[in-house]
């Protein structure tokens, strides 16, 4: 089931989709805003735990049941669950784009009771009915996390099918989170201690992201954030698990991947157009990563 959605703010409005399979409720949606404000977001007997993706913009918010106020940059992610929910969002920039999963409590615990160590204990917090978060340290939106959210935007497929993809994603998405929370709550924050310098990593990410076919230059990153070239370098490993290009070669060959399935494009055409030097650097970078070639992606998606 397939659900577009709206809502106004006294300030702004929201606009998304909401996607139902099996129990799991899955949600991407855009705020827009006239001005820095702050809205209240409640639910009440909804015993679910929620897998909830800051993708781009800052917020605050308060959440009573948790008795904890988190600031957040873009791109973080975490795992929450309480009986119902009351928050205060405070929008610190005026667009927020957020995307969520909730699984009912006997799906996950299912799902998790036998997993890794932090998600057998954030379990056992869920059947004994006390409010909790699997990591106070929020995970990044890395590469990997993020691909997996443009499957299911833009994802193609129908009926059943559709039904399969996104139930494997939403599971897809709990590994990738409860990973991604596992190596910020164990990471040393060497480099990277303020906010500002979190989001101006946060803004690298997002200037990568939106410059894909024509990638900036370390110097011109650099420049463009206000941290010098050793801190961004080092400072986005911090973060992201990941160096400044190989994040890069990962967005562009996934792009490339979803070019070759919803495009006529050859193969030699997207490598031009994503700025590689040959068509066979391009061939060599998509196998090592896809393990196939760019011509299986299209004749076996």
């Amino acid at each position: 089931m397939e659900e577009r959605i709206s809502r106004q703010f006294e300030k702004g409005k929201m606009t998304g989709v909401i996607w139902q399979c099996d129990g799991i409720r899955i949600g991407h949606s855009i705020s827009t805003f006239t001005e820095l404000t702050s809205f209240a977001s409640k639910s009440a007997s909804s015993d679910v735990v929620r897998m909830h993706f800051g993708v781009k913009g800052d917020y605050m918010f308060s959440y009573k049941q948790l008795n904890t106020t988190f600031d957040l940059v873009g791109g973080h992610h975490n795992i929450m669950y309480s009986k119902e929910f009351d928050m205060v969002v405070y929008n610190k920039t005026l667009e927020l784009e957020t995307f969520g999963v909730q699984f009912p409590k006997d799906i996950f615990i299912q799902f998790t009771q036998n997993a890794s160590e932090g998600l057998k204990r954030f379990s056992d917090q869920i059947i004994a009915g006390k409010s909790a978060i699997l990591s106070n340290n929020w995970g990044a939106i890395d590469s990997n996390i993020q691909q997996v959210l443009n499957q299911i935007i833009h994802c193609k497929y129908s009926d059943q099918l559709k039904k399969l993809f996104l139930l494997s994603k939403s599971i897809e998405l709990l590994v990738l989170c409860a990973d991604g929370c596992g190596y910020s709550e164990n990471k040393t924050e060497l480099f990277i201690k303020s906010k500002a310098d979190k989001e101006k990593i946060i803004a690298v990410r997002d200037l990568i992201n939106e410059r894909v076919h024509c990638p900036p230059n370390l110097s011109e990153i650099s420049r463009y954030v206000g941290l010098n070239e050793y801190k961004l370098k080092k400072g986005f490993k911090e973060t992201f698990n990941n160096t400044v290009f190989g994040y890069l070669t990962d967005q562009r060959l996934t792009l490339a991947r979803q070019y070759l399935l919803d495009s006529q494009q050859t193969a030699a055409e997207i490598a031009l157009q994503l700025g590689y030097a040959t068509p066979q650097h391009f061939n060599n970078a998509f196998k090592k990563k896809f393990g196939i070639t760019p011509y299986s992606v299209r004749n076996n998606p």
